[in-house]
């Protein structure tokens, strides 16, 4: 992924688990059209960015004219707030990832704006990624990659195997669609116990929850429900103070021996010496992870040495698959703010996505 030296592409991929929904620009009814947006594109602006803004009917101004930001470093809220308060006029802020913890706090004391994330956005390319990487492990690839000689078979299948993905917005639902051939049984784990809304996809299995695959979805107090027995546990959830450390020793004992753990989300939701034991314990067939804690993993670190372990450089959605995506979205809301219409991807303080 991306790093504080690139802060106009979006350095994070992690869904909130109320996904891409579409809601006011607050609580109450949409606001009026503002008819001509100006938008300040900061600390540092991109010509694809404000092609995007040009796109939905906006202008690019300064910042002492805008009425709506879009915000492009990855984690200076300190900054972004000198913005604010310098500039009266400004109603929106469109943050241009899907991980908005280092903004959260500050959009508490700014209850006052309408604050838009990139949540939704990249749930596709993070899916493909994050079936890719639980292909990878159950298939063994990652010490069959490595290997300088002919090695024993080794693998299992995916095919009806117990997937239980923590989280459950975009990413979540793109995953199950694409783990929907494979005749899984799925459980999700989310603040909402409300369905996925897959039907439509399901529909064109006619093997899917007949005798080959199932979905169920369950509340964050029944995770022990959801853990026991699990072939596989895909991390696809925001990073909030409840979900640090989520997954423990305790945590990872309750899955099935030679499960394995797919990270997409954040690193400090696990334990990384919980992790490490389970490992050398055999409790864990092997973990799959896009982002790890610390983050960048450092050289020498012990994960780096495990055949059991594959690790990608927080690449599951990368500049070039990020940005005709965030595009999209940036030219939907400036649409939707120049007529009063609800914005996309509209972030909760309170919830923290």
């Amino acid at each position: 992924m991306t790093t504080d030296n690139d802060p106009v592409v979006p350095p994070d991929s992690v869904d909130g688990p109320t996904g891409d929904e579409v809601e006011s620009h607050a609580a109450g009814e949409a606001d009026p059209p503002h008819p001509s947006v100006a938008v300040v594109v900061a600390p540092r602006s991109a010509d694809w960015i404000e092609q995007a803004v040009v796109s939905g009917g906006g202008r690019i101004v300064g910042p002492a004219e805008a009425s709506a930001v879009v915000w492009t470093a990855p984690s200076q809220p300190d900054e972004l707030a000198i913005v604010l308060d310098s500039v009266p006029g400004i109603e929106w802020v469109q943050l241009p990832w899907a991980g908005v913890d280092p903004y959260v706090d500050l959009m508490r004391t700014r209850r006052d704006l309408a604050w838009t994330s990139a949540k939704g956005v990249y749930a596709e390319p993070v899916a493909e990624h994050g079936l890719a990487l639980l292909l990878a492990g159950f298939r063994n690839l990652g010490p069959y990659s490595r290997a300088s000689t002919w090695s024993p078979p080794a693998g299992r299948n995916l095919l009806n195997a117990r997937v239980t993905i923590l989280g459950g917005g975009g990413i979540a639902r793109s995953l199950v669609r694409l783990l929907i051939p494979f005749r899984v049984e799925v459980t999700v784990v989310r603040r909402s116990t409300e369905g996925l809304g897959l039907d439509d996809a399901a529909a064109g299995f006619p093997d899917w929850g007949a005798g080959g695959g199932s979905l169920r979805v369950l509340g964050g107090d029944r995770l022990a429900e959801a853990l026991d027995g699990a072939d596989a546990l895909v991390l696809a959830l925001p990073l909030l103070p409840e979900t640090r450390r989520l997954i423990g020793q305790a945590e990872l004992a309750r899955l099935a021996p030679g499960a394995w753990l797919v990270n997409l989300a954040r690193g400090e939701h696990v334990d990384t010496d919980a992790l490490l034991a389970a490992l050398d314990l055999g409790i864990l067939g092997g973990a799959a992870l896009d982002v790890t804690d610390p983050e960048p993993l450092p050289d020498g670190h012990p994960l780096w040495h495990r055949d059991n372990v594959i690790i990608t450089p927080h690449t599951a959605n990368t500049p070039e698959m990020a940005r005709p995506l965030l595009s999209e979205r940036i030219s939907t809301n400036v649409a939707a703010y120049a007529a009063g219409r609800p914005f996309t991807g509209i972030v909760d303080p309170d919830l923290g996505y």
